[in-house]
């Protein structure tokens, strides 16, 4: 056998440390800690929103002030379910109608509203038939109407209209002496007393019905009183709007689910928007955004502006038109409307009353908060010399209406409640705070009560024979 002069190696302590392991690289280091560090700040940031009792609060907001979430409408199609590629966010559920575009759904409440079983802003239901001593008065309109952004169903115009009624029917029950009597007095010098004294109205149990909805224009109104409420035998019916029938082009009918043509027709705009959507909503899920958003950014102090049916609050005088001739086709539309909804109150013989909604550049610049400088600052002077405009033609048809019904019909411009309003009076370009509620619900009981005045009898001693 061959022989070698190899020697055999011998691994010593040096040669086996000689080489080096090769470090994990840092950077996948930081890159694997990162996502664990927000696995364990997200914990972290849910136990302590959950031992705060802030989780509600937190699981509400959507990237918004919660006020304007629970107002902003989530639309549903004909079977209840959510429109996909819309967006979803909303917490005021309304419902797909072919006649009426979309109506609200009943029986469903928030911290802020409430809508009873047939679909009008309340907390009881109403029923089809009423007693012989009840008094309905139907609100109809848009968001203004239904109280976009009040505090509660309380804070609203109509339930403030409806307990001055039926306070001033409790005071006339309690101090009857101060009110004119049911049959006059005789002499010249007691009959001069109790002419002083202030009328009575109607003693009877009134009730106001919140059945405006968000985004509704004429065309909206008047399919739902000749559909829904005229089946409930109001004894009035007081119509505020206007401002709806400015932004939607004339082309339009009514308002409806916003982009429901283009999400049957366009099926890759469709898929786009509903994906976007869905990241939304994911990312939302996460409470350290949630939470840096809604503490941290403070997004409920900014100016935010939710004017349905207007698509975007950046662009709101975009849909304000500048074009005479398509502003004078709005208004005739809003005309005709109301013109309809007359015809249909006067053949029910049911008083009606037209007002034309508070808009904020009615409002006179020497009492204005600093919210309601900072609404107008973000409107632009675009929008203000376009709205005074459109504003001067809506008043105008509102007239027209009244001339050709001038026994049944009552015309108020509310948007001169507010000119020399002590306090803020807006919350965004029509919406209202609680405390002006309180102006509008003044003013319409002033022109409901004239029509539910009692006249008192004359005696009967000075009708008698020989007198």
């Amino acid at each position: 056998m061959l022989k070698t002069n190899r020697k055999p190696i011998k691994y010593t302590s040096s040669y086996r440390f000689s080489r080096k392991k090769r470090p994990f690289p840092r950077l996948w280091m930081i890159l694997l800690s990162i996502p664990l560090a927000l696995i364990v700040l997200e914990l972290l940031m849910r136990v302590v929103v959950g031992f705060s009792g802030k989780a509600p609060e937190l699981d509400a907001y959507q990237g918004e002030p919660l006020n304007i979430t629970a107002y902003r409408l989530k639309y549903l199609n004909s079977s209840g379910q959510p429109f996909e590629g819309l967006p979803n966010q909303g917490r005021l559920k309304v419902k797909y109608s072919p006649l009426m575009g979309y109506r609200l759904v009943g029986n469903q409440q928030s911290n802020v509203w409430g809508i009873n079983a047939q679909g009008f802003r309340s907390d009881q239901a109403i029923a089809p038939s009423k007693s012989k001593d009840e008094v309905r008065i139907f609100i109809l309109g848009g968001s203004t109407a239904f109280g976009q952004l009040s505090s509660n169903n309380q804070t609203t115009f109509a339930s403030k209209l409806e307990t001055l009624l039926n306070q001033q029917v409790a005071t006339q029950k309690s101090n009857p002496k101060k009110f004119r009597p049911d049959v006059m007095p005789y002499f010249a010098d007691e009959l001069a007393k109790a002419m002083a004294l202030p009328s009575k109205i109607r003693e009877s149990r009134y009730r106001v019905v919140n059945a405006a909805v968000p985004g509704y224009m004429s065309s909206n109104e008047l399919s739902q009183l000749a559909l829904q409420i005229l089946t409930y035998q109001p004894n009035f019916v007081v119509v505020v709007d206007g401002y709806a029938d400015l932004l939607v082009p004339s082309s339009q009918e009514g308002t409806d689910i916003p982009g429901n043509e283009q999400l049957l027709t366009h099926a890759s705009g469709h898929f786009f928007s509903d994906v976007n959507q869905s990241l939304k909503r994911w990312v939302y899920q996460s409470y350290l955004i949630r939470g840096f958003q809604y503490w941290v950014l403070r997004p409920q102090d900014a100016v935010h502006q939710l004017i349905p049916p207007a698509g975007s609050e950046k662009v709101l005088a975009q849909h304000l038109t500048a074009d005479s001739k398509e502003l004078s086709q709005r208004t005739t539309r809003y005309r005709n409307n109301l013109e309809q909804i007359a015809r249909l109150t006067s053949a029910a013989k049911i008083p009606l009353i037209l007002a034309l909604q508070p808009e904020i550049s009615g409002r006179n610049p020497k009492h204005l908060s600093p919210h309601e400088k900072k609404i107008l600052d973000q409107l632009g002077s675009t929008y203000t010399e376009r709205v005074k405009t459109g504003y001067t033609q809506l008043q105008q048809s509102i007239e027209q209406v009244k001339a050709d019904f001038p026994k049944g019909v009552v015309t108020l411009n509310l948007n001169n409640a507010y000119s020399n309003f002590a306090g803020e009076a807006f919350q965004d370009a029509i919406h209202l705070t609680d405390e002006a509620n309180t102006v509008l619900a003044d003013q319409l009981y002033e022109t409901i009560a004239k029509q539910l005045l009692v006249q008192p009898k004359p005696n009967s001693a000075a009708t008698a024979p020989g007198n």
